[in-house]
């Protein structure tokens, strides 16, 4: 194995396996995908995945919808509306009326390249009569911190919205519909990322095709071939909520040989009343810190690959059997992690990294 391994080095090579703006453009070749009319681009990796279209293509009429402090790699001439992100505000209502508007200004004839990435269910939204931003903000806060995985958060959601699940483009007048998604979700569906919303509507006269450009097994194996090294164990299972993940992971590694170990995946949890500043996997890596402690020889990294974990500036944390104190538990108990793991220098800071494809944990176990 390799001795002290760069975990960082290897998350990184994951990531770069799966930018935006390689996936589209190898995805275009592979799919033999025709020169769209218009481009919607929605997501936390939509200015990239959009700008790999306008490397192929040159300039189109392009929609893109991202987070703010995101659009870096955004085409020039491309519209671009910047929103919230985990909860949605004025402008996410604003990008889900130019999505639905340009769906449904769409001509006869016309071939629509719908690019989607994770973080679009709060990017864009039209709400039903009778509802306001304000319900939708208190019910986002409270499904964040209900534990819910990603498939029954984006199933609730769907439910509101007059946009995802298939209904954006079930006004769509146009022949063609292609679909590139990078996937954020347990088994890669489109009509989960997003919360469907580049979905096919249930019935539809127009030609329709989607596929998945990145996803975390496609990381998880860049990160193998980084460590040039056989890596022990390689696997897309952290879907757990981080109470009962971070014993288990311990345990694992404890028992384990010598080695690099790669797990992907997004793990749950249940935030108290008024959390502080944090994301899961800050608080899973300082719940496996807790039950590392005192350990000689076991790094564990974890951190969401779109680089940020919840609303911090921060995509995870990397932490030892030293990293551990008792002010932990407090910090812990009001889901205030982010700061106790910077005083500790555990944060890994990347900025924005133009993919999402749920989370990366690298560990290394060395004995010597």
């Amino acid at each position: 194995m390799i001795q002290n391994a760069d975990l960082l080095a290897l998350w990184n090579a994951g990531v770069a396996a799966v930018q935006g703006r390689s996936s589209v453009n190898l995805a275009l070749k592979i799919h033999d995908v025709d020169r769209p009319d218009l481009v919607i681009a929605v997501g936390k990796a939509a200015a990239s995945m959009a700008c790999a279209v306008h490397d192929v293509f040159g300039e189109l009429p392009t929609l893109v919808v991202t987070k703010y402090n995101h659009t870096q790699d955004a085409p020039q001439h491309a519209k671009i509306i910047e929103s919230a992100h985990p909860v949605p505000d004025e402008a996410s209502l604003a990008a889900g009326t130019a999505i639905h508007d340009a769906i449904a200004g769409s001509p006869e004839g016309s071939h629509l390249l719908f690019l989607v990435s994770g973080g679009a269910s709060s990017l864009a939204e039209v709400l039903p009569d009778g509802m306001t931003l304000t319900d939708l903000s208190k019910e986002t806060q409270t499904l964040l911190a209900s534990g819910k995985d990603i498939h029954a958060m984006n199933a609730q959601r769907k439910e509101i919205s007059q946009i995802k699940g298939g209904k954006a483009l079930a006004s769509f007048k146009g022949r063609k519909v292609t679909t590139l998604a990078i996937s954020d979700v347990q088994g890669d569906d489109v009509g989960i990322i997003g919360s469907g919303i580049a979905a096919a509507p249930t019935s539809h006269d127009f030609e329709y095709s989607s596929h998945i450009v990145a996803s975390n097994q496609i990381a998880r194996e860049a990160a193998v071939e980084k460590a040039g090294t056989p890596v022990i164990s390689t696997s897309e299972n952290m879907y757990e909520d981080v109470v009962t993940l971070a014993p288990k992971i311990a345990a694992w590694l404890h028992a384990s040989k010598d080695g690099i170990y790669i797990m992907g995946g997004e793990p749950t949890v249940i935030l108290p009343p008024n959390p502080g500043l944090g994301g899961r996997n800050m608080m899973l890596a300082a719940m496996i810190a807790r039950e590392i402690k005192g350990t000689v020889g076991i790094r564990v990294l974890i951190a969401g690959t779109d680089g940020t974990d919840g609303p911090t500036d921060a995509a995870g944390a990397l932490v030892d059997g030293q990293t551990w104190d008792a002010s932990g538990h407090l910090a812990i108990e009001q889901a205030n992690i982010a700061p106790w793991l910077d005083a500790k220098n555990a944060l890994i800071r990347t900025g924005p990294t133009n993919t999402n494809v749920m989370d990366l944990l690298i560990a290394e176990v060395c004995s010597s």
